[in-house]
């Protein structure tokens, strides 16, 4: 197989040996019709209405956490050669790790009430993935399962992908950093991909003692990047229409008539996580985005009204609350003013609460390598201890009213 080239604009050229037997299998699945449609997928949904080249997608961070799965470990294998024959599931892991997301990725989730750690292992067992890794090895798809609900014997393997300190996190935190023009997303990978190390007696990754700073600074970056792009206001008043477009048209979809082809009646009617594999597949943002041009001219007004705020980017406000004393009586006082100017206050009114965790547990959480044995890094960090409270903010969602 040819070798391929993919030109990234944080990692540079990605290329895969088509002559290594792993890296020619990655080849195969980026090709294959499931991985494509994450080119269709944002990977910050709404978010680019708020940042306006927030624009990257699924398939642009796949292959990012990829490229960094595969600096990671090889860096790990040069210093513990045993764990060279893993490389193929982690990389293929690292690959589809994103493999389920749906529409409108965590967005969506949130509307649609999908998980897209179930849809993964599921299409990695039901669709055509499945037969091209079970050809290359009949145990890959077993172990892909293992890696994702993090049962893998080797826990490093799992903890490359999904942990406290994955390459998943370290891929979209300078990509969204990058692509929202946040200059918080800006990460030393150099230094922390070097403070990565393998600890032989659990079999789990850890740090450097002198690698802590590049570690402090990365979850100072995690923290900054959702307080002022994953949690800003702007996103949630987004998310909010977003919800109430998809809301309202099951009202309407079960009493009027309602425009909708095959796949998008299936995500508005049925169960998610029963939905038929090629109705899950067939929906993408674009789909779901033809529909809110569609119902823009329908003739239920608040479905019009609600598609049209989010296409022509006339969005709702979010008013903190916080620290409000009686915050149901400000509520009632808001519902009461939308419907005497005619907004119905269940579609144009609601509360939506930001939760910001500088560093957690995690299962695991970070170990760092001392001449004491393994230490847990809120334990020896000052900074990280001072992350570990969680940051919690409310915001009323409501139409921008003229003074």
């Amino acid at each position: 197989m040819k070798s391929r080239t993919y030109h990234d604009p944080l990692h540079g050229a990605i290329t895969l040996n088509g002559s290594d037997q792993v890296e020619s299998l990655l080849i195969k699945l980026i090709d294959t019709p499931e991985f494509q449609r994450l080119r269709r997928i944002r990977q910050l949904d709404t978010a680019n209405l708020t940042f306006h080249s927030g624009e990257g997608s699924r398939f642009t961070h796949s292959l990012g956490v990829m490229a960094l799965t595969r600096r990671a470990f090889d860096h790990l294998v040069d210093q513990y050669p045993s764990l060279k024959p893993h490389r193929c599931i982690v990389l293929v892991a690292a690959l589809l790790h994103d493999l389920g997301h749906g529409a409108f990725s965590h967005a969506g989730e949130e509307i649609f009430g999908s998980q897209h750690e179930f849809w993964t292992i599921k299409l990695i067992q039901e669709s055509s993935i499945y037969d091209i890794l079970y050809t290359f090895d009949p145990e890959l798809p077993a172990n892909l399962e293992l890696v994702f609900t993090k049962k893998y014997p080797v826990t490093v393997i799992s903890q490359l992908v999904s942990s406290q300190l994955d390459c998943d996190r370290l891929d979209y935190l300078q990509r969204d950093g990058y692509f929202t023009g946040a200059q918080y997303g800006h990460l030393d990978l150099d230094r922390i991909l070097l403070a990565l190390n393998y600890d032989p007696d659990s079999q789990s990754l850890v740090i450097t003692k002198k690698g802590l700073v590049a570690i402090e600074h990365y979850l100072t970056v995690r923290y900054f990047m959702y307080v002022q792009v994953y949690n800003h206001p702007k996103n949630l008043a987004a998310r909010f229409g977003l919800g109430k477009i998809f809301e309202r048209a099951r009202v309407v979809l079960a009493t009027k008539s309602l425009p909708a082809d095959k796949t998008v009646t299936a995500w508005l009617t049925q169960d998610l996580q029963t939905l038929d594999i090629k109705d899950y597949l067939a929906a993408d943002d674009i789909v779901f985005m033809y529909h809110i041009h569609l119902w823009k001219n329908h003739e239920d007004q608040i479905l019009a009204d609600l598609c049209r705020r989010i296409q022509d980017r006339d969005l709702f406000k979010g008013s903190e609350i916080t620290n409000l004393e009686d915050i149901e009586e400000y509520i009632q006082q808001w519902q009461q003013k939308l419907e005497t100017i005619g907004f119905d206050p269940q579609y144009y009114c609601g509360i939506r609460e930001a939760l910001t965790k500088g560093y957690t547990l995690y299962q695991q959480g970070i170990a760092v390598k001392t001449n004491e044995g393994l230490q847990e890094i809120s334990q020896i960090s000052s900074l990280v201890k001072t992350l570990v409270q969680p940051m919690r903010k409310k915001w009323l969602i409501h139409p921008k009213l003229a003074n």
